[in-house]
């Protein structure tokens, strides 16, 4: 257990905290949410001692241990995978070192002996014979192969590195489990397992993650962090986002009566606790939310951008052909014999085990590289808009938003009323459409490229992972914007909400060639046992 009494904190004259009490117990996963700079991040380190609040306390249960999940990739370089797993006990590391050179010493004496009989016991009281195996079993979930294990973590690729300081967070069974992004650089297996581990998990988790799907499924209440406070509603993220949205709508009916409100609630709240997920979760969170008042429920200070694409024209019969693609980047086979044809109204989440694959591919589809071998042919009425992963050339200019979207902008649109009421739309009001491309955020940067797209009224779009960098507000409205969309996609991402309700064809590409499943949903992709042998012969 972690209890929060009396936190402020102050940056400047910017208030982001102001006398947060909570407390966060046991058996329960708790999805820290908040805007975008909201400080969700910086509350985790306040738990974690690394940030000393202005104000107030934060303590744990007697005897408890805390774990976090590090950020920095290269701490760890010299030491083997398997330690670096360990050190997540950090006194359980410090017995096993300190009884090893105990051990090595030449001179060994009576005064080592007793030290080192005291350093067995405490051992023993820490489970310290089974640190190895578990440490082991959480590689193996991660899908860390055996022969990596006593490897440096030097040898390790950056995606490698990210999935044992994971394992390093959750070994040991720590009361409390700090998680910030844990979803981020992960394949979809490994998200699997993390997600049932921590159902499983019987302590305290804390979790910052833009992954919807990962909060509702693992989450048991949601911590929100908005109007400079924390409060906790029971139940996932999905009930969480609908609660506020009603919340909101009943505050705008104030003179409504409040029995006809009641039974709005009532009716939304068994709608939630009927379709819990079938996790231990489930039980706990489903009598909760069965005590819960109009009062409990409350409007939220988030903003949502609009985000909605026109296409200017209809697409014909023919969208995209792809013919024997292959490509070779610095001496190492990308993509091989790819073909494929789309046709109108085609949705495709493109899928691949590493991203430069998916890159490669839309590179080459818009025309930015030439393949090896093979062609591609769009339909002459196909007009296009993409949406890079690396948006660093679009942004390199001095210029101000204003005037960066202005070259977008047909003569109709090239007035600054029209443009910055375009941009209000997209969060970006009154002055700060003044300031320089070159200096903005990484969400506000995709926001500012699907601004453009919304102008250029395409009727194919090619999204290279454009959740990546949003808040879950603006992915929440991407989303939405593009399950309305009337034309065709093409686009990659790691969010399994976003394309379970987008794509109605999935593509997986290698450089081993393609397995491809139209008319299906993710989900379905994903539960076909046929189509999974497929892919994991084509990754291998």
């Amino acid at each position: 257990m972690i209890t929060v009494t009396d936190v402020s904190l102050h940056f400047s004259d910017r208030k982001l905290f102001d006398d947060v009490n909570i407390k966060f117990t046991p058996g329960n996963c708790y999805g820290l949410i908040g805007a975008n700079g909201a400080g969700k991040s910086t509350f985790l380190k306040i738990l974690a001692g690394e940030i000393e609040p202005a104000t107030g306390s934060v303590t744990l249960g007697p005897n408890e241990r805390l774990a976090v999940l590090k950020q920095n990739h290269y701490d760890y370089e010299d030491q083997t995978v398997i330690d670096t797993v360990i050190m997540g006990h950090k006194r359980l590391y410090e017995v096993m070192k300190e009884k090893d050179a105990i051990y090595m010493k030449a001179d060994f004496n009576d005064e080592d002996g007793i030290r080192a009989a005291e350093l067995e016991g405490e051992f023993a009281e820490l489970d310290g014979w089974e640190a190895e195996p578990e440490a082991a079993v959480l590689l193996q979930g991660l899908n860390i192969a055996d022969d990596l294990h006593h490897q440096k973590m030097s040898d390790l690729t950056a995606g490698q590195k990210v999935k044992v300081l994971l394992a390093q967070a959750l070994f040991g069974k720590p009361d409390v489990l700090l998680l910030d992004e844990p979803t981020n650089g992960l394949d979809i297996a490994s998200i699997n397992w993390l997600e049932e581990f921590l159902i499983d998990f019987e302590n305290t988790v804390i979790v910052v993650s833009h992954d919807r799907h990962f909060l509702n499924k693992v989450c048991t209440h949601m911590a929100d962090l908005d109007f400079g406070k924390i409060k906790l509603y029971v139940g996932n993220y999905d009930f969480w986002l609908e609660s506020s949205q009603l919340a909101t709508k009943l505050q705008a009916q104030a003179n409504a009566k409040k029995e006809e409100q009641i039974k709005e609630l009532e009716a939304f709240i068994a709608r939630f606790s009927a379709n819990a997920s079938k996790s231990k979760q489930a039980t706990s969170r489903k009598k909760l939310l069965d005590k819960i008042t109009l009062d409990d429920i409350q409007p939220s200070s988030r903003r949502y951008p609009f985000v909605g694409f026109s296409p200017a024209r209809e697409i014909g019969n023919d969208l995209l052909q792809v013919e024997n693609v292959s490509m070779t980047l610095d001496g190492k086979k990308i993509l091989d014999d790819v073909s494929f044809t789309l046709k109108k109204d085609d949705k495709v989440a493109f899928l691949a085990k590493n991203d430069i694959a998916t890159t490669t591919l839309f590179k080459i589809i818009m025309g930015e590289l030439i393949p090896d071998s093979g062609s591609v042919r769009w339909g002459v009425t196909t007009t296009h808009a993409y949406l890079p992963q690396d948006t660093t050339d679009e942004f390199s200019s001095s210029l101000s938003i204003l005037d960066w979207l202005r070259q977008y902008a047909s003569k109709e649109e090239d007035d600054d009323t029209f443009l910055r009421s375009f941009l209000g739309r997209m969060l970006f009001s009154g002055e700060e459409v003044k300031k320089s491309v070159n200096v903005l955020s990484g969400g506000e940067k995709v926001r500012c490229m699907l601004s453009k797209i919304m102008l250029s009224k395409a009727n194919v779009l090619v999204l290279d992972d454009p959740t990546n960098h949003l808040d879950l507000e603006s992915i929440t409205a991407l989303n939405d914007g593009l399950i309305a969309y009337k034309g065709s996609l093409l686009f990659t991402s790691h969010d399994h909400q976003f394309i379970q309700t987008i794509a109605n064809r999935i593509i997986v590409v290698s450089a081993n060639g393609v397995v491809d499943r139209a008319e299906t949903s993710y989900d379905e992709f994903l539960e076909n046992e046929t189509l999974q042998q497929q892919v994991e012969k084509l990754y291998h």
